[in-house]
């Protein structure tokens, strides 16, 4: 029997008898597709994982069942089951081909055949030895799928199940790691909607629902989390603001879910906090959105509002893993009880892959000459680096390079974030953009930093709806770099560095976010940043948090002031130092940056090189051959040699047959373009991409290819027809071989001649004119051959 029929003939029978399908609250899921396949190019995906069965009791996943025909045997599917089990995080497996059964157990290691399949209640009492009604009922309650118009992917459902049995088992501090665009904050919702309509609270006796505080650091994000818990109840649903705590005279109490901002909660009359206005114990569970970001730091403002709800179960949401920068975040809430990689996320389908193009210029660092102008500031003798631009001293013509260079490069239709040093770095940026586009919008570009306020937060949202193309591109300095979802992001732009890998890897979250047609998003490098990619923090081991030099103790316990100044927002508080004679503001908001004008032989001396590198899903650099395989494919071998393919793609008709096999077999015109642009030379020509992925020939231009044969092509032609072909040539230059179509023919001679007959009258017969069209072709491509 094939595979499908041992299952129908010996598996489903074997289950039925074991009473999977039958016995209430047991469910058997056949053909579960665990992960959607790494995309690819033009659309296309690599294959994804897919289990025979997936075996559900009481809405867990138990188990898995890797079938083979019955011509095989079952170790044949040991690895997949592995893997399936793994991945949908089932303590059991099972590997068949109907006649032996072989049983692995995920947790103990122990594995070995067995004649019959578990039962439901077998399965689950090992899986869960003790009960726990609160687990059971978080299990039972069936998850808001908003209709059918939304399933969650298995690592979701794995993060939900693996919190909720943290909560049941009465856990106070729970972390979930989650990449960036990964749905943590979908993965919040359905927590919190199972905590609501089972009626948990701290006192776990179901007299009421829970309250619950969502805590983000970004009115934005808070937003955002505010919309996304739209199907609850709309009473259920609190969005705390400071200005209306103000009015009223109290905090809101009349809700279940809270959302907010630390800022807001740290903010209140007399210095004050607003978060004491709250009884200690008034949450059950507090939820802290990118908490990373210092939330369970010693050293933050953040923690008071953490330690004063201590009651409460938290929960901490990072998209980052334990790194140096964060040890105090993993220290606080232990070892995430879920964890799902960037890594994971690209190579199941889930997330977007990258490329990245570093670009250096000759003035990526800058010496004083006296040929150049000093506008402001006393200039240094010395040699200034990258981190030292935008900061200390401003060369606008630097930026404006930049700038050019990346519209000269890059799509300029496509969404696009830049990363600059400041606000005042990008507000330059911004302008010299604008300046230089190609669209006539006057929001092409726009500025979206903590100074732009609700302006600002406004061009965010037009810049997230995908319906909208305007505005195309934003610059910031760091407000965009965590927790934004904008889908259809196509460029990251890198004008400042990014010494924090936690930071950086956030960055790089901003365009893996999945879009119709989307299938990569590109980083330009301005700052030589791609370093950060071959260190070991990128996807390397957790990294343990280390004593502190001063006490040797950790966490350190040396007395520090916890928390920046309520008045000042810093630390240490700057209050007490005197108002700048200048700006008349504290702390100083003078403009001290020394201001360059370059000479102007300076100036047309500027230079750049782009360096296109590709990168695997880990974050490594891979070949391109090897980053050609991981996002196309290997093409069908529908020619042997390199010979054999030059003499199809010179002839139009056998040309258009060709394209026409690839594009049935998956790989159409518009990936071969596709690809072209991403690997090879945009100028060139299509023959060139298939001659370089198969045969690894190094492309030309059109421009070139057309130089090299014009002697051939001419030498036998009339003036006439060399006329004609010579207007067809300069049109293959600027537009592609779509024009070498036959079918283009008619156009190309009305376009040159105004009608078919007069065409006729200079050219020849029809036969004439179409056999010319045919005959240079061959000499056009066969030119350059070895």
């Amino acid at each position: 029997m094939n595979e499908s029929e041992t299952r129908a003939e010996l598996i489903d029978p074997a289950l039925a008898a074991a009473g999977w399908g039958n016995v209430e609250d047991s469910l058997v899921r056949r053909e579960f597709q665990i992960t959607d396949g790494r995309i690819q190019i033009g659309g296309r995906r690599s294959k994804p994982l897919i289990a025979d069965y997936v075996l559900l009791y009481r809405g867990i996943k138990l188990a898995v069942i890797e079938a083979k025909a019955d011509t095989k045997t079952a170790a044949d599917g040991v690895g997949q089951a592995k893997e399936y089990a793994l991945r949908l995080d089932t303590q059991t497996s099972f590997a068949t081909n109907g006649r032996e059964i072989y049983q692995i157990c995920m947790r103990s290691g122990a594995e070995g055949s067995v004649d019959r399949y578990p039962t439901p209640q077998e399965l689950w009492a090992k899986r869960f030895a003790e009960s726990n009604e609160w687990r059971d009922k978080f299990n039972r309650q069936p998850m808001n799928l908003s209709g059918g118009l939304w399933q969650p992917r298995y690592y979701q459902e794995n993060a939900i199940n693996r919190v909720t049995s943290a909560i049941a088992a009465g856990e106070q501090r729970i972390l979930l790691t989650m990449a960036t665009g990964t749905g943590k904050t979908a993965v919040a919702f359905e927590i919190a909607w199972k905590l609501y309509h089972t009626r948990w609270n701290l006192k776990r006796d179901g007299s009421r629902r829970p309250r619950i505080l969502f805590l983000a650091d970004r009115n934005i994000l808070a937003d955002q989390a505010f919309n996304a818990f739209s199907a609850f109840p709309e009473d259920a649903l609190v969005r705390i603001r400071p200005d209306e705590i103000a009015k009223k005279g109290r905090v809101p109490t009349n809700g279940s879910i809270f959302f907010t901002i630390f800022q807001s909660f740290m903010s209140g009359p007399n210095d004050t906090p607003y978060f004491g206005g709250y009884p200690k114990d008034y949450f059950d569970l507090v939820i802290i959105d990118e908490c990373h970001r210092g939330g369970a730091s010693d050293e933050s403002s953040w923690r008071d509002i953490l330690e004063y709800f201590s009651p409460a179960v938290q929960i901490g949401l990072t998209a980052t893993p334990k790194r140096r920068d964060n040890v105090d975040t993993y220290s606080y809430f232990g070892e995430p009880v879920y964890v799902y990689s960037l890594k994971e996320g690209i190579n199941d389908g889930f997330l977007t892959p990258f490329r990245v193009k570093r670009i250096k210029t000759t003035l990526d660092e800058y010496v004083y000459s006296p040929d150049d102008k000093v506008l402001q500031g006393e200039v240094e003798n010395r040699q200034y680096k990258e981190e030292d631009f935008n900061r200390v001293i401003e060369i606008r013509q630097r930026e404006a390079c930049r700038a050019k260079i990346y519209l000269e490069q890059a799509d300029q239709r496509q969404k696009a974030i830049v990363f600059c040093k400041t606000q005042l770095h990008a507000g330059v940026v911004r302008d010299l953009i604008n300046q230089m586009k190609d669209s006539n919008d006057p929001n092409y570009c726009c500025r979206v930093t903590a100074d732009d306020g609700g302006i600002g937060e406004q061009h965010l949202r037009d810049f997230q709806d995908n319906e909208k193309t305007i505005p195309t591109v934003l610059t910031t300095s760091q407000k965009l770099s965590t927790g934004v979802d904008a889908r259809n992001v196509r460029n990251i732009v890198l004008m400042r560095p990014v010494n924090d890998m936690i930071e950086f890897k956030q960055i790089v979250g901003r365009g893996t976010r999945l879009f119709d047609g989307k299938d990569y998003f590109t980083i330009y490098d301005f700052v030589n940043i791609f370093d950060h990619f071959a260190d070991p923090e990128w996807d390397g081991d957790p990294v343990d948090p280390e004593d502190c030099q001063e006490c040797g103790q950790y966490p350190c316990i040396c007395v520090r002031e916890r928390q920046a100044c309520y008045t000042c927002e810093q630390r240490p508080c700057v209050c007490e130092k005197p108002l700048c004679p200048d700006c008349g503001e504290r702390p100083c908001r003078c403009d001290r940056r020394v201001k360059i004008e370059l000479g102007k032989g300076k100036l047309l001396q500027i230079n750049h090189m782009t360096e296109t590198s590709f990168w695997g899903p880990d974050g490594q650099p891979v070949t391109a051959e090897m980053f050609i395989q991981q996002l196309f494919g290997k093409l069908p071998e529908f020619y042997s040699t390199e010979q054999e393919l030059r003499d199809i793609w010179s002839d139009p008709t056998t040309r258009k047959g060709l394209l026409s096999r690839l594009d049935e077999a998956g790989y159409g015109i518009e990936a071969l373009k596709t690809l072209r642009d991403l690997v090879v030379d945009p100028n060139s020509d299509l023959f060139d991409v298939l001659e370089y992925v198969s045969f690894e020939v190094a492309p030309i231009t059109r421009a070139q290819r057309v130089a090299a044969a014009e002697p051939t092509i001419y030498a036998n032609l009339s003036p006439e027809q060399r006329e004609f072909v010579e207007f067809v040539l300069q049109r293959y230059i600027e537009s592609g071989e779509d024009v070498l179509d036959r079918e283009i023919l008619p156009e190309l001679l009305k376009l040159k001649y105004d009608a078919i007959e007069d065409a006729l009258t200079v050219l020849g017969s029809a036969d004439e004119v179409t056999n010319t069209f045919i005959s240079f072709q061959k000499l056009l491509y066969t030119a350059l051959s070895a």
